[in-house]
Parts: C-alpha cells; sequence; structure tokens
C-alpha cells in the first residue's frame, strides 16, 4: 500500500512542483477537456480534484473526464463505429430517453457521423467509466492542498482511500449497461466503454469476437508516467469486442458456487442459532397425538 493514496491532483502528479502544476492547484483547473475549465467534480465551489488514486502502487482512474486527455477515446471509439475517412465529432452528456419520456441516464459522449451538408448520418455512444473509492479522499486531498510541496504520508489513517471496484461495477457500470446500452442495442448503435486496465482485470472473461462482429467494445488504457515532464499519460493498450447480450449476460450472472457448499453454511448458521436460542419447549411426539 502506497503512503500516498493521491496519484494526481488537478491533473499532475503530487510529486510535481513544476509552475504549471503550482497554477493548476492554485486555479482548481482541470486539464482533461471537462465542459468549463475548472474541476467540477464533486462540488463545483469546492471541487475534488483527485483525478486517481494508486491502487498497488498503479495510479488508476477515479474521474470521467480523466479520460478525455488527448481525446485518445474519441478517436479509438469513432474508429469502431464508423467507416474510415467518416466526419465525425463528439457532443458530450447527451440525455437519453426511454419509450415513455423517461431519462435512461446521460450518455457521457455521444460520436455523431454527418455528410457534406451536416446532417446526421450515424452515432454511437461512449461511456467513460472511473473507479469508485471506499473510504475517504477528501481528508486526505484536503491535507495534500494546504502543503503540496510537502510529501503526503496518509498510511495508518482510518478510512485509507481504496479503490473499489466491485462497488464500480455492481452500482454503476451494470446499470448503466443494462439502460443505456439496452436502448441503444435495441436500435441497433454501437456502444464503447473506455475503462482501465486495473479495473478490467476484475470483471468476469468476456465473450470475445472481431471487431466486424462486435457491437460493443471495451477500450482500456493505463496511465503510464512519462518521467520526463513527470506527468502521467493516458496510454491504450488494448480493444476487447463483443456482442451486447452474451457480454451482457456475463457480466451482470454470476458463476454459481457449489449448492451443498450453501447448504453447509446454512446449517452452521442454524447450529448456532439453536445453540443460543434453544427450543422454549420439547418438539412434539406425533406418536403420542394419534
Amino acid at each position: 500500500m502506497s503512503k500516498n493514496p493521491l496519484a494526481e491532483v488537478f491533473g499532475f502528479p503530487t510529486d510535481n512542483q513544476s509552475k504549471d502544476a503550482k497554477r493548476y492547484r492554485k486555479n482548481k483547473l482541470c486539464p482533461f477537456n471537462n465542459r468549463v475549465p475548472n474541476c467540477t467534480k464533486d462540488k463545483a465551489n469546492d471541487p475534488l480534484g483527485v483525478c486517481s488514486v494508486y491502487d498497488d502502487h498503479n495510479a488508476t482512474v477515479v474521474c470521467p473526464v480523466r479520460f478525455r486527455q488527448d481525446w485518445l477515446v474519441a478517436e479509438h471509439a469513432a474508429a469502431f463505429f464508423f467507416p474510415a475517412n467518416t466526419n465525425w465529432t463528439s457532443l458530450t452528456e447527451v440525455r437519453l430517453n426511454d419509450k415513455n419520456g423517461q431519462s435512461a441516464g446521460n450518455i457521457d459522449v455521444v460520436l455523431v457521423s454527418y455528410d457534406d451538408q451536416g446532417k446526421v448520418t450515424d452515432f454511437g455512444a461512449l461511456e467513460v467509466q472511473g473507479v469508485y473509492i471506499s473510504g475517504n479522499v477528501r481528508r486526505p486531498f484536503k491535507h495534500y492542498m494546504k502543503e503540496p510541496a510537502k510529501p503526503l504520508d496518509w498510511s495508518g489513517h482510518p478510512l485509507y482511500p481504496r479503490a473499489d471496484y466491485l462497488s464500480s461495477s455492481r452500482k454503476r457500470l451494470v446499470p448503466q449497461l443494462l439502460y443505456k446500452g439496452g436502448i441503444l442495442n435495441t436500435w441497433g448503435k454501437k456502444m464503447a466503454v473506455a475503462i482501465d486496465s486495473g479495473f478490467y482485470a476484475t470483471l468476469p472473461k468476456l465473450p470475445e469476437v472481431s471487431p466486424d462482429k462486435g457491437d460493443i467494445a471495451w477500450l482500456i488504457y493505463d496511465l503510464v508516467r512519462d518521467e520526463a515532464t513527470n506527468r502521467f499519460k493516458l496510454t491504450f493498450c488494448r480493444a476487447v469486442y463483443a456482442q451486447f447480450k452474451p457480454m451482457l449476460d456475463r457480466i451482470t450472472i454470476a458463476e454459481p458456487g457449489s449448492v451443498a457448499d450453501f447448504i453447509d453454511h446454512l446449517q452452521d448458521k442454524l447450529d448456532e442459532k439453536l445453540e443460543n436460542n434453544p427450543p422454549d419447549a420439547p418438539p412434539l411426539d406425533v406418536e403420542t397425538l394419534t
């Protein structure tokens, strides 16, 4: 476990004391194409400027906007959605409604292709998925911001922040795939999910297909430290292509364990309960009642 849980704050490693890093921290700026110049994570007036945290000494993305560095995710998603040399652009935070006009949520990025007259010819949806954090990340963030030049040692503190991959998939990713992904798949539109390699490694092994057979692409990235600039660079690792329904079944249906093991567990619980709370009366003798 790293002594300092914070990998990046306002776009820079916490040990980066360059002029640019100090400027971004002072003005609470976001260098990753947020919708406004400033960081707006958690609270617009008091942003939680943590872009990534350490997980076993590897930086893992906790803010979805972090994936917008150099718009690599849009470029890679467009290559999956559209034929080569297609005119396309991106629209962010697009609301998606169901048949009854009820919101199924906002799509992070919609990539739209268009013709020479500017008419929409096709589209695809790109979701970017950061990792939830267990524990409290605001406390070490505030402590760090008081003295950014001083190395942060947060080891031993209660609620030490850690990447919570299980909650990230069950509470965030799966509902998005069910609701937004279900609508898009019914329409016959492709979807891409940008995710970092640490998060992807915790998911069940997905049934892969060739790119031309897939209707969903998992775009997998790492944050790689550039020693020359002392910055983390979003680096593309690989893409995994799948068909929507087999993928959804694989990711939402847990592999069952042994029912015999579960019955043994029930027996242990029952034995414990009967031992601590014996019956008030002895069991009835059926023969005496006949």
